[in-house]
């Protein structure tokens, strides 16, 4: 790793700690058509743990997302990620009468794991009675990043415009929210406003505190905008909020849903290191506000002379 890259990371945190990961933990879900499976990946060691739900990009699984999982795990988070009707591992076919509303579904289903975190903590060993269940996060990738927003408040529009259903949940306190899709509407292609009518995000609501991590070369195939369409959950909803534009990066941010992913295209360790240092001090003091972490990460940001990005605040 270059000079400038250490600089740019050089993030403040403890010594990272023996994890341990267990699949797939079921809970049941009858009305679902399919049990729910989850991971968990935890600290070995440590009491009141925070906790982090992941919720995956479309067609990934509870399997993938390991650089950030693992860090995350390693810094003293315990990592649950649902795997969502849309994965590839559940070849949920286009006709099922489920898949219009896997959106919905999938917010459902990290709700799910909130109110069965008594029945996760019991199915791994030597985890109950050690997460910390008022400092619970969420976080996603791509539509899991839609996904999140939902419970930190964000609604999808109806046909006529008006607001959606709020399924906020009020147990997440803080979220992170990585190349998540912006406004519908206008800014969608053809195809995604025909296909997709569920991209269409209000996110007047979204008052929970959170993290909006965006690449500034990320062009998607579903909106008629440029990368800044990654940007809105920061700029249309209320503070506070933080936004990290990621210099170069485009959809995976330079890897993070796998260490050898093939689709990966803008493939960056550095980016990533950056990504797992920056989430992890965002999440650590948004749950613990006398923890330092993040005044120091973005310090130390904003100090390298060769960064990888910048951090803007609200």
């Amino acid at each position: 790793m270059s000079e400038s890259a250490i600089a740019s990371t050089a993030v403040a945190v403890e010594t990272p700690v023996p994890v341990v990961s267990v699949k797939p933990v079921v809970l049941p879900a009858p009305d679902r058509g399919e049990d729910l499976r989850v991971r968990v990946t935890a600290p070995a060691t440590g009491r009141e743990l925070p906790v982090i739900l992941f919720s995956h990009g479309f067609g990934w699984s509870m399997d993938g997302y390991d650089p950030l999982v693992d860090y995350w795990a390693a810094h003293g988070f315990a990592v649950i990620q649902p795997t969502h009707l849309d994965s590839r591992t559940l070849s949920l076919p286009p006709e099922d009468p489920r898949t219009p509303l896997i959106w919905r579904s999938r917010v459902e289903d990290l709700k799910r794991v909130l109110d069965g975190l008594d029945a996760v903590e019991a199915s791994v060993p030597g985890l109950s009675g050690r997460l910390d269940r008022n400092r619970i996060a969420a976080a996603g990738h791509s539509w899991g990043g839609q996904t999140v927003s939902m419970l930190l408040g964000a609604r999808v529009l109806g046909a006529g415009g008006a607001a959606g259903e709020d399924m906020s949940d009020s147990r997440i306190k803080a979220g992170v929210l990585l190349s998540t899709p912006g406004r519908g509407g206008a800014d969608l292609t053809p195809f995604a406003a025909e296909h997709f009518p569920f991209m269409n995000p209000d996110f007047a609501g979204m008052a929970t505190p959170t993290l909006v991590v965006a690449g500034d070369h990320d062009q998607s195939h579903l909106s008629v905008r440029g990368p800044d369409w990654f940007t809105d959950p920061y700029f249309l909803s209320p503070g506070p909020k933080s936004l990290l534009t990621l210099f170069g990066a485009e959809h995976s941010l330079g890897g993070i849903p796998g260490y050898t992913v093939t689709e990966t295209t803008d493939e960056n360790p550095e980016r990533v290191a950056l990504i797992q240092r920056l989430t992890s001090a965002y999440l650590r003091s948004a749950l613990h506000p006398e923890d330092p972490g993040w005044p120091a990460a973005r310090t130390a940001l904003a100090q390298s002379t060769d960064p990888l990005g910048r951090v803007a605040s609200k």
